[in-house]
C-alpha cells in the first residue's frame, strides 16, 4: 500500500524542483545571451512589496525540504541564505533534494495524525495534524514561492512555459 503523505509531498516536491531547476537554467542561459547582468533577474520583483526572484526560491526550498522533514519526524536541516548566483540556487534545490531522497517512506507511516507545530515568522505557535499541515500550509506556501519565481522569470521575457515550470513527471 502507498503512504498517502509521501505519494502527495516527496513526489511532488521533486517534480516541482525540477521544474524550477528547469526554469532557473532558462534564465542563465536568457542573460547569458542577452548580455544582461544576472542580478537583474536574480533580483527582479513582480511588486516592490514581495520578495526578488533569489528570496522565492531560497523560500520555495526551505518549505520543501521543511515540510518534508516534518512530516518524517525529523529535524529540518538547517541552510545557510548565502545564495547570490543561478549556480548557487541550482546547488541549494540539489541540495533539498538530496535531502529528501534520503528520507525513508517509512518515517512518514504516521504522518498523517503526527502533530506539527510551526512558528512561521510569528510568535504565535500554529498547530497542525501532518495531513493538514500538508495540504492546507506546507504545499499552498510551496507552490506560491515557485509560481511567483516563475511569473518574475516570464514577465522578464525568460523564454520559459508550462512544460518548464512543471517538470517531469
Amino acid at each position: 500500500m502507498t503512504n498517502a503523505i509521501y505519494a502527495s509531498s516527496i513526489p511532488v516536491f521533486k517534480q516541482m524542483l525540477g521544474g524550477l531547476k528547469a526554469v532557473l537554467r532558462n534564465a542563465e542561459a536568457h542573460v547569458t545571451e542577452k548580455k544582461i547582468d544576472p542580478n537583474a533577474l536574480l533580483q527582479a520583483r513582480l511588486f516592490p512589496d514581495m520578495f526578488p526572484l533569489l528570496r522565492q526560491v531560497q523560500v520555495a526550498t526551505d518549505f520543501a525540504k521543511s515540510v518534508s522533514a516534518r512530516l518524517a519526524g525529523v529535524e529540518v536541516p538547517k541552510l545557510e541564505e548565502t545564495e547570490q548566483t543561478f549556480g548557487d540556487l541550482q546547488a541549494r534545490i540539489d541540495t533539498v533534494l538530496a535531502f529528501m531522497e534520503g528520507l525513508d517512506v517509512a518515517r512518514f507511516d504516521e504522518a498523517a495524525t503526527r502533530e506539527i507545530v510551526t512558528q512561521a515568522g510569528t510568535p504565535k505557535e500554529k498547530r497542525f495534524t501532518g495531513q493538514s499541515y500538508l495540504l492546507n500550509y506546507g504545499l499552498p506556501h510551496f507552490f506560491f514561492h515557485t509560481t511567483t519565481a516563475y511569473a518574475i522569470l516570464r514577465h522578464n521575457g525568460v523564454d520559459v512555459g508550462k512544460k518548464d515550470y512543471i517538470g517531469t513527471y
